[in-house]
């Protein structure tokens, strides 16, 4: 059933119907957050960067349900609005903006890592290149269709992927996962990402750079997409979910070396709720729905917008090392990246 049929039969469950949307304070609390910490845990504390996305379902429903408190953890939700930004926080450990586990890109990892590793080798690394020496434990999202897209505002003279020629492209940042899934469609459709102009606005400015006429198309995943749909009436160009990208890995949990080996019993204790909540966020859509509807406003979206975005899957076990090293090949393709063995950066 195509998308957009599938969305209006789910607005029509629950017009008429919806909940207003949770009020929170900059604090996501959890409920049951009042549990004390395991005795064996040797940080209960922690302070976990994610990206507000349907990607991170797993962790929000873990969060909204109390999984990490009945761990014995208490995790602070720190909305992650860049990548690199983040990850430079784990690798300083510093103590006024410590970051302690990030849930983002896999593309933004194995860069940090890369460049870890290159400074290593070289005396010639810059200190302004994020880098980091990453432990990626947990698998967040894998991606369905409709989740990630490409969308142009209605009557937009933009029909087909040949039409992006010369064209602007709205992507969050440069060279990140969104920016390799439009490359990589576009190839697939015979035209190079060259052909096309890329300019960088967060996520939540997407939309209206896009009706501002800033962009031509805009790279958006849910609940960014569902958002503009209602509110502006974007229609999608294209599905990322498709080719080379089908069915593409796009997120997972990773905290440093240095920090995974100090704190084993906090990690494995972390490992266990967000697998949890991964476990539930991939049978049971509603969970998801009243997570993403609690997160602290701005980000918290509507029950419609709840109801309609469209989710991907959230993988559970050992992370899967062939599934990640799709990344790292789709890098080499497109961003001109290095031989990388994602491997080297799982099970650490």
């Amino acid at each position: 059933m195509p998308r957009r049929f599938i969305r209006a039969v789910r607005v029509a469950q629950i017009v008429g119907a919806a909940a207003a949307v949770i009020v929170l304070a900059i604090l996501f609390l959890p409920r049951g957050s009042g549990g004390g910490a395991r005795a064996d845990v040797e940080q209960p504390d922690l302070n976990v960067a994610v990206v507000p996305a349907a990607d991170s379902a797993g962790f929000f429903v873990a969060l909204h349900q109390g999984l990490f408190t009945a761990q014995g953890l208490h995790v602070r939700f720190k909305p992650a609005v860049s990548s690199a930004t983040v990850i430079n926080a784990q690798a300083l450990g510093q103590a006024s903006d410590r970051v302690d586990i990030s849930c983002g890109n896999y593309v933004s990892y194995i860069q940090a890592q890369e460049n870890y590793d290159e400074g290593k080798r070289s005396a010639s690394a810059s200190d302004a290149m994020v880098a980091a020496n990453l432990d990626i434990f947990a698998e967040g999202s894998v991606m369905d269709p409709g989740a990630q897209g490409l969308y142009v505002m209605p009557g937009s003279r933009i029909r087909t992927l040949a039409d992006l020629r010369g064209q602007v492209i709205g992507v969050n940042a440069p060279g990140n996962i969104l920016y390799l899934l439009a490359a990589s469609v576009m190839t697939d459709h015979g035209l190079r990402a060259s052909a096309a102009h890329f300019a960088y606005y967060p996520l939540p400015e997407m939309a209206a750079m896009l009706k501002a006429g800033k962009v031509d198309v805009a790279v958006l995943p849910e609940p960014f997409a569902s958002q503009a749909e209602q509110s502006m009436g974007v229609t999608p160009l294209a599905d990322l979910d498709q080719g080379a990208t089908s069915a593409f890995p796009v997120q997972g949990c990773a905290a440093t070396r240095q920090w995974a080996a100090r704190h084993p019993k906090t990690l494995a204790a972390f490992r266990t709720a967000f697998e949890q909540g991964q476990r539930i966020a991939d049978t049971s859509r509603s969970a998801v729905e009243q997570a993403m509807e609690a997160l602290p406003k701005p980000l918290g979206v509507t029950p419609v917008t709840a109801a309609v975005m469209a989710l991907d899957s959230y993988p559970v076990g050992p992370v899967d090392a062939v599934r990640i090293q799709r990344v790292a090949d789709e890098m080499r393709q497109f961003l001109g990246f290095p031989d990388f063995n994602a491997r080297s950066m799982i099970g650490g």
